[in-house]
């Protein structure tokens, strides 16, 4: 049973293995993309359903645009489809939607969407759901600092009064808490460029399971070893 005491206010997800499930069985990695939204679905679900605040998904990388065109054009019409399948239930649930990452060069439609979405679900108080998409923490952590950099050349800010609070109201994530746990599926043990700042005292839980097959009972496991685990901050 979960400790509703103790469950994560943030929980960041690097959906991984789409790739390999969709080959393993045959079907084209496209497949692999569709099932996989449908289990983001699903853990959103069930993380508003055990009391998560925040629940970030890695849900296109910099480097993704390195695929080819076909695979790049079915993530950017999957997301388009999640946000039209979804937005009523964001908004019925009471949920909140953010998208962290660069626009360019992000369709023009699925910006717009993505824009309308946000705003449309920006004053509700439960979950908030966000999308890091053409998201890359080296990038997030350049731009914060040439932010700052603009800052003290327009003598709105002091190099000597920047510190890790102030940097932090720099980046994408500014408001948002500091993630509890990172879960990266498909037995890949890396960060891979995701939320390099903020990852600093996450706890960390690799499963094996492929993406397409990580359903609630196993976002309730992973819950349930954050549960085990003492979190010391760097502390003895």
């Amino acid at each position: 049973m979960l400790d509703k005491e103790n469950i994560p206010a943030h929980v960041a997800i690097i959906m991984d293995g789409n790739g390999r499930w969709a080959r393993e069985r045959g079907f084209a990695r496209s497949e692999g993309h569709r099932e996989g939204v449908k289990r983001a679905e699903e853990i959103i679900e069930e993380a508003d359903a055990i009391g998560v605040k925040f629940l970030t998904f890695f849900a296109f990388s910099t480097e993704n645009w390195k695929r080819s065109r076909i695979e790049v054009a079915v993530l950017m019409r999957l997301l388009d489809i999640f946000l039209k399948r979804n937005l009523s239930r964001l908004m019925k649930h009471n949920m909140r939607l953010r998208v962290i990452g660069r626009k360019e060069p992000i369709p023009d439609f699925l910006w717009k969407h993505l824009v309308s979405a946000q705003s449309k679900t920006k004053n509700n108080t439960g979950l908030t759901v966000i999308l890091a998409f053409n998201y890359g923490a080296r990038q997030e952590i350049v731009d914060a600092a040439k932010k700052i950099a603009k800052e003290i050349m327009a003598k709105k800010a002091r190099a000597e009064d920047i510190n890790e609070e102030s940097f932090n109201s720099f980046l994408y994530t500014s408001g948002i808490p500091d993630p509890d746990m990172l879960i990266r599926t498909s037995g890949e043990v890396r960060i891979s460029n995701f939320l390099l700042w903020q990852l600093s005292y996450s706890e960390l839980y690799f499963p094996k399971v492929c993406w397409p097959d990580f359903k609630r009972e196993n976002f309730q496991e992973a819950i349930l070893e954050y549960q085990k685990r003492a979190r010391r901050f760097g502390a003895a």
